[in-house]
């Protein structure tokens, strides 16, 4: 695996924090280095069951407009994939079975006309309500997932979802270097601009605030440092990394904790500014690195996990179970996923064993008790009127 390629990815995919519309250009460098025919990153609307596409490449428009508008809905692979924890490589042997897969309306309506027979994804975001996947799907020409692809895909969806954080902080907007600093000023997240020796040459106004607590960074003599010992060591030695190269700094980590005396967590994610796209603002402002700091946030498992992780649930069962919710019947559900009334069944028989209930109405109960979005309380309302007994 050439070193070169490794880092122009990297590089890529950094410089897509700061330009987004060079995210498709990054999406074909990954379907390069990990083998596919197609790379997306999207959002889905768990609640509202709506998706959105941010980014792709390799895509056939009249699919991609098919798959938000129909399939986004019926997509059977949505909640056992869901379960997976942010930053965590799967592929679609992970989620299904690949009999259950080929039995599915998404499978056979917009899988296999295109000629997909594989994915492997990663979530770059995901609360109760929304979460943001990035894909990578294998034609045929390209093999089913195997460890080579995985170990890729492994090697860089950390850079994605950094990148992918870090645009999300500054909004997506264009960043050149004339205008950096003004527009790192107007954001929540602390950032600092630094130098190779991580003396700091911007700080915005949030980030001034941290440096005024003293509670998580210090400016020590005008060089940035976290209040933890072990911490400083590991920035200092990022910034020294910057200078060598992304493939350098990825090998550093460019993602830390930041633990203050008083409790909690904060993380710090730095961006090289010395290759690419990026250079610009490094240049102009004589800094290797842009430090983005924020308080961590504990990710609240959605009601599907909790539902899945609480009864043991398989990801076909937990399908079931929000086909039930959602459409009321298991004919509907048969329909929708492309499966036989009898398989529904099947699984509705595990389903009731498992959650200890002998009723569809009791199942709309539970889900209805761990707060799911996936439920209108107004459709839960009708369906109890309708069904229950």
């Amino acid at each position: 695996m050439p070193e070169e390629k490794l880092s122009q990815l990297i590089g890529e995919i950094y410089d897509a924090a700061l330009k987004p519309e060079l995210w498709p250009q990054a999406l074909e460098g990954v379907c390069s280095f990990v083998g596919g025919s197609m790379a997306n990153i999207f959002c889905l609307d768990v609640a509202a069951k709506t998706a959105k596409m941010f980014f792709e490449w390799g895509n056939d428009p009249h699919y991609t407009q098919l798959y938000m508008e129909k399939y986004s809905k019926l997509n059977a692979l949505f909640p056992a994939a869901y379960r997976f924890p942010v930053g965590r490589v799967f592929c679609q042997s992970d989620v299904m079975p690949r009999d259950e897969l080929h039995e599915t309306r998404i499978y056979k309506e917009w899988m296999q006309p295109q000629g997909y027979v594989d994915f492997i994804g990663c979530h770059l975001e995901k609360s109760g309500k929304t979460w943001i996947p990035t894909t990578v799907i294998r034609h045929e020409r390209d093999g089913m997932v195997d460890d080579i692809a995985m170990s890729r895909m492994r090697l860089i969806t950390p850079h994605i979802c950094r990148a992918a954080l870090i645009g999300n902080v500054i909004n997506l907007r264009t960043c050149e270097a004339v205008t950096f600093a003004d527009t790192l000023d107007g954001l929540a997240a602390g950032i600092f601009l630094v130098d190779k020796a991580g003396r700091i040459v911007h700080a915005n106004v949030s980030g001034q605030a941290m440096l005024d607590e003293g509670i998580v960074l210090r400016s020590a003599r005008g060089r940035l440092t976290a209040t933890k010992v072990d911490a400083d060591r590991m920035l200092k030695d990022i910034f020294a990394g910057c200078c060598n190269g992304d493939t350098a700094v990825g090998i550093k980590g460019v993602a830390m904790p930041l633990e203050p005396a008083c409790g909690g967590q904060h993380v710090a994610h730095v961006l090289p500014l010395t290759a690419g796209t990026r250079r610009r603002a490094g240049n102009t402002y004589a800094v290797v690195a842009a430090v983005f700091v924020h308080k961590a946030e504990l990710e609240s498992p959605s009601p599907a996990e909790a539902l899945a992780k609480a009864y043991d649930l398989t990801a076909m069962e937990l399908g079931v179970l929000v086909g039930i919710v959602h459409i009321g019947g298991g004919p509907a559900v048969a329909q929708i996923r492309g499966i036989s009334e009898a398989t529904v069944r099947t699984h509705l028989k595990h389903i009731f064993q498992k959650t200890k209930t002998n009723r569809q109405v009791d199942l709309v109960k539970l889900v209805a008790a761990f707060e799911s979005p996936l439920l209108d309380p107004k459709k839960s309302q009708r369906y109890l009127k309708n069904n229950g007994r």
